[in-house]
């Protein structure tokens, strides 16, 4: 017979016997309630016993094992072994505690898989910056629109280029101010003024006048 009173105030910040899913357990302490818990006197008992309830086909093949439901069970304690037997050899290192050990085990994977299913589900946000490049010409004869089209030419995943303007630096020269949008763990903007700069025929200098991440 299970002890409702006990059992109430276990399950009143508990959801299952042990652990995190329904085990042998439950299933133990289930099956020593004669009848339904009443809602009104043992509320978090009848909630739990019609849990375990909608788990009745599947009672047999729950992980676990009963030892953690005898907290819950009512009837004398098991009578003490006769005087002869304490002579015999005590064993240390027991099955009883390399038992809970692997039940503490099993519980600490089932919370891992858990959790790294729940982070595997997550969509992973995506970081991206916003740059603002300046690139320089050799002077005020260079072809600004083939210097343009050459650094747009340039083509990445993560990449994606914004508007653009012309802004005068001086004798007649302008430089392109140009902005795009990277997604940072693909695209390194060292690697792209790199790739700027092999337009020698038009480009100077390239420079990051700003960047902000999204």
């Amino acid at each position: 017979m299970a002890n409702l009173a006990k059992l109430e105030e276990h399950l009143a910040t508990r959801s299952y016997i042990e652990g995190y899913t329904p085990s042998q357990a439950d299933v133990a302490v289930f099956k020593a309630i004669s009848t339904e818990p009443s809602a009104s006197a043992n509320p978090h008992v009848a909630r739990w016993y019609t849990h375990i309830k909608s788990y009745a086909a599947e009672h047999a093949s729950l992980p676990g094992s009963s030892k953690a439901g005898e907290a819950f069970l009512g009837g004398a304690a098991p009578a003490p072994a006769p005087a002869a037997e304490e002579d015999e050899e005590i064993d240390l290192f027991g099955s009883d505690d390399e038992e809970e050990d692997a039940e503490a085990e099993r519980i600490k994977a089932e919370r891992v898989a858990a959790y790294n299913a729940k982070k595997a589900g997550k969509p992973k946000t995506v970081a991206k910056s916003v740059v603002t490049m300046d690139v320089k010409p050799w002077d005020d004869e260079t072809d600004m629109v083939a210097l343009e089209a050459a650094v747009r030419s340039i083509e990445q995943d993560g990449l994606v280029w914004g508007a653009s303007k012309l802004v005068a630096i001086g004798y007649g020269i302008k430089k392109l101010q140009i902005t795009l949008v990277v997604e940072d763990e693909k695209v390194s903007t060292d690697d792209l003024q790199e790739k700027i700069a092999e337009f020698d025929d038009y480009v100077q200098s390239t420079d990051i006048a700003a960047m902000q991440k999204l």
